[in-house]
């Protein structure tokens, strides 16, 4: 690759961006990091009716928390802005004309009325109306019509679109870096509308200068716009540029049934769509990611998954390490169904990672949302308790007993733990503790096994009910290391509070 690769994610901000809309963010990152190249961020916001104040500010966002942020965008002008289609507008006008003149495109003046008409004309007949070489000099354009009535129609301010002149009896041989080679015949393509007398351009027609302008080298975009990618490769033919070249991304697929993922399977089964919260104006909340707990390298490592793998069995991948290994030729063809479960599998083998004095300070932070301050060693709270947890919240559940002295005991423990001769075993075991020469779990773990063993008692019979009295529950690390982190003075209080209750 000679011409230094730049590629582009170019959402429009109709609302909250699709996990779907990540990956393909995710995808243009890796691939321009990989080659050395720039990644660009274009705002299509040139349908002004669907556009949602907030969407803009929310994309930039997600993808600052996920780490793949942009090289040139809104905010970051690079030499190709402005960025937002809406401040381009100017521009597009002077490419239609361009169109006109070289006669790949041509004014029309069908209302919508009439094209309904025509429509369920068709329907009637069993057929399909396609606005194109076979019917449009029987239709109301600058092509059945004479030079004078076009002039007279646009001098009145009668409303026009301007339409791309699709050639006939054409086969086009596409490629897609995917999905290899594609052939189209263009007597099926219909003439889309490039231009509308509103002054706006279509997606189309603003897509391709756009691409064009910003140097443009590969277009990385989701399945759905396969479809049009013939007719992309005409507009760049009609302008004679080189177009660039194509990778379709496969749909991300539902965990459960057929269809692509949608925000109702996420609300159904519990699972973020989204990478952020969204609040709706209508003030309904959206999960998302980062608030649900993730960490954004389990988002990128699982995202990275969905339709691409690197060939080998490695499934834990870094940015760094996703960058080295990215080939767009190992992107799969068909749908990728996602799996809510992996994701979680993802998260867990992360947060494994989180060095212990980084976990602490972020657990300390949910324990102040609970109004809970406490002097015990957090590093080696957290040490313990990880491995057992997914998410931060996990480890309070793990281990909130550390903070709280258990106030009820477990009933189908207790049953069983707590027999006749309980109390005076555990008044055994406080007489050593209190004689322990330092309150290390080392030390109290030696002391009170080699008392047991001495004495022939079964482990179970002392072991158990001493967990019980010290979380309340058979749950919980190593019994010696709860008591030490504890304390001598907090454990033994919790021994006698339990045999207070349960004696």
């Amino acid at each position: 690759m000679s011409q230094k690769v730049r590629v582009r994610f170019a959402p429009s901000p109709t609302g909250p961006l699709h996990i779907g809309g990540v990956r393909t963010a995710l995808f243009n990152y890796l691939f321009a990091k990989k080659h050395g190249g720039d990644f660009l961020l274009r705002i299509e916001d040139t349908d002004q009716n669907r556009y949602v104040p907030g969407a803009e500010d929310y994309i930039i966002e997600a993808l600052n928390w996920l780490n793949i942020p942009y090289d040139e965008g809104p905010g970051k002008e690079g030499d190709c802005g402005p960025y937002r289609q809406s401040e381009r507008k100017e521009l597009y006008k002077q490419y239609a004309d361009q169109l006109l003149a070289s006669e790949n495109a041509y004014y029309a003046f069908d209302t919508a009325e009439e094209l309904d008409a025509h429509r369920k004309d068709h329907e009637a007949k069993k057929k399909t109306f396609i606005y194109n070489w076979h019917n449009r000099l029987k239709l109301k354009n600058s092509l059945s019509l004479s030079k004078e009535e076009v002039q007279a129609k646009i001098a009145a301010g009668d409303a026009y679109v301007i339409r791309f002149k699709s050639p006939e009896a054409e086969t086009l041989h596409l490629k897609d870096i995917i999905r290899g080679g594609v052939q189209i015949d263009t007597n099926v393509l219909d003439d889309k509308v490039l231009f509308k007398s509103d002054g706006m351009p279509t997606y189309h027609l603003a897509n391709i200068v756009d691409d064009h302008l910003m140097n443009i080298t590969h277009v990385i975009r989701g399945e759905e716009w396969l479809p049009s990618m013939a007719l992309h490769v005409l507009l760049y033919r009609a302008f004679g540029w080189d177009a660039p070249k194509f990778a379709h991304l496969p749909l991300i697929m539902k965990p459960e049934g057929k269809g692509k993922l949608s925000k109702r399977d996420g609300d159904k089964m519990g699972f973020p769509v989204f990478p952020l919260q969204w609040k709706t104006a209508e003030g309904d909340l959206f999960a998302g990611y980062r608030e649900d707990g993730y960490l954004p390298e389990a988002v990128v490592n699982m995202l990275a998954f969905l339709g691409w793998n690197p060939g080998t069995e490695q499934e834990i991948f870094s940015l760094e390490a996703l960058v080295q290994a990215f080939e767009l030729e190992r992107v799969h063809k068909g749908g990728a169904k996602f799996d809510p479960e992996k994701t979680k599998w993802f998260q867990h083998q992360y947060l494994q990672e989180v060095d212990n004095a980084t976990l602490a300070e972020q657990f300390s932070s949910l324990l102040k949302e609970k109004n809970i301050t406490t002097t015990l060693d957090l590093p080696f709270i957290v040490s313990l308790l990880k491995e057992r947890s997914t998410f931060l919240n996990d480890v309070w559940d793990q281990g909130s007993f550390f903070f709280q002295t258990p106030s009820s005991y477990d009933e189908k423990a207790s049953a069983k733990a707590f027999k006749p001769e309980t109390p005076e075993l555990l008044s055994e075991v406080v007489t050593l503790m209190k004689g322990a020469s330092d309150f290390s779990a080392a030390t109290l773990s030696e002391v009170i096994k080699g008392w047991i063993t001495a004495q022939g008692i079964g482990f179970g019979k002392v072991m158990m009910p001493l967990r019980l009295a010290l979380v309340g529950e058979m749950k919980g690390p190593d019994v010696f290391d709860i008591a030490a982190i504890l304390g001598k003075e907090e454990t033994i209080l919790r021994i006698e509070n339990a045999v207070q209750k349960l004696a």
